[in-house]
């Protein structure tokens, strides 16, 4: 092989190196990477409990709600409305409808973190609201070709 081509492997098989190190090592001010990036919080449903959500797209990106449906299903939530609100927001508020302040938290933690207000309405049949901001940024869906 010629040198030149050996300096390219070499020089390929290098970068990733230090792109990990830098990553697993220190910032500037000797914090950790993995302590910075923001994690998200696995807060699901207890068991044996059925917590009715209603999501609201509170942006003007569409499909919102729905991809926020679809996460809080997989945590175990019973979605059982969805649509549009029409206040915009910046940020993700949870309103709790039925008096259950604790349900209400566990949603906000399974949006990654929520402002929660207590707003009761007993003329509606479920327990939580969810105000879905601009703020939001739903999970990576998997690839599926």
């Amino acid at each position: 092989m010629e040198q030149r081509t050996l300096k390219r492997i070499a020089l390929a098989a290098l970068v990733p190196l230090v792109v990990a190190g830098g990553y697993l090592f220190a910032t500037r001010d000797g914090r950790r990477m993995r302590d910075i990036i923001p994690r998200r919080v696995d807060a699901r449903a207890p068991t044996g409990v059925r917590i009715r959500v209603e999501v609201l797209n509170a942006t003007s990106t569409p499909g919102l709600a729905r991809r926020a449906t679809f996460h809080l299903r997989d945590h175990g939530f019973d979605v059982v409305a969805s649509g549009n609100s029409r206040d915009a927001r910046d940020s993700v508020v949870v309103l709790d409808r039925s008096g259950h302040p604790e349900w209400a938290r566990l949603v906000a933690r399974a949006m990654g973190g929520a402002t929660v207000e207590a707003r009761p309405d007993s003329s509606r049949y479920l327990d939580v609201t969810v105000l879905v901001g601009a703020s939001w940024r739903p999970p990576a869906e998997p690839f599926n070709p």
